[in-house]
């Protein structure tokens, strides 16, 4: 009689960018309200192990064939920041654990907005090519609503294409820092109350490490530059 051959268990590859001390770091974080401090913090430990992380999820699960993976990488890094001080230990769940499941969540979130703006693109394209809204069974409404939407993302996509321009290399610091936000907040403008003045604040101060007057100070330089541009959109 054969000898059963004993059967190899897998070993786990071992976590080695995500430990405790980088669970501390991220506790520590979540506490402190000292911008030196969580500067500190992210740049030394908690970045690093959020951009491993990243990049692992979206291997693992296949996000790398969404469209513009490299620019979506990042927003969900600099995303990430924004929510770390909404970690509670004291709720059970590690902070690996934790980031891992928002990080997850945020790609599928773009999966499924991704699939529904290509039928949104479809059903445009069919909408046009065929004359008129009855072939779709929508009404006039229906395809007027779609058409101003579609109108408000072109608005959105045309301005985050001149922030690029705005960025020539000579900004201070603290001007492309708030540059650069304003740049992530467009690039998630369906995930966030954009809308409002209070979260664009907390989000601006958090992705910059800014203080509120350094946000508005800096925001008030490109507020000209803002203005010049929708005065052309509004007349072309």
């Amino acid at each position: 009689m054969k000898k059963k051959r004993p059967v190899r268990r897998r070993t786990r590859k071992k976590n080695d960018y995500f430990t405790k001390e980088h669970e501390n770091a991220i506790v520590e974080y979540a506490k402190s309200s000292c911008i030196k401090e969580r500067t500190k913090l992210y740049v030394g430990l908690i970045g690093p192990a959020f951009s491993e992380m990243v990049n692992k999820i979206i291997f693992t699960y296949k996000f790398n064939n969404l469209p513009n993976i490299d620019p979506l990488r990042e927003d969900c890094k600099i995303w990430l920041t924004t929510i770390l001080d909404k970690y509670d230990p004291n709720k059970g769940s590690k902070a690996f654990s934790y980031f891992s499941v928002v990080t997850k969540n945020w790609f599928i979130h773009k999966v499924k907005k991704n699939s529904k703006k290509l039928k949104k693109e479809v059903s445009f394209e069919t909408l046009v090519s065929t004359g008129g809204p009855d072939v779709l069974g929508t009404s006039d409404s229906t395809a007027n609503a779609y058409i101003e939407q579609r109108s408000e993302m072109e608005f959105w996509n045309s301005l985050l294409t001149q922030l690029d321009k705005w960025d020539t290399g000579s900004l201070k610091t603290n001007e492309k820092a708030v540059l650069d936000a304003v740049r992530v907040l467009l690039h998630n403008i369906e995930d966030i109350e954009i809308f409002n003045k209070k979260a664009v604040y907390l989000y601006l101060r958090e992705l910059t490490g800014l203080n509120t007057k350094q946000v508005v100070n800096n925001l008030n330089k490109l507020r000209d530059k803002y203005r010049i541009f929708k005065g052309k959109w509004d007349k072309e």
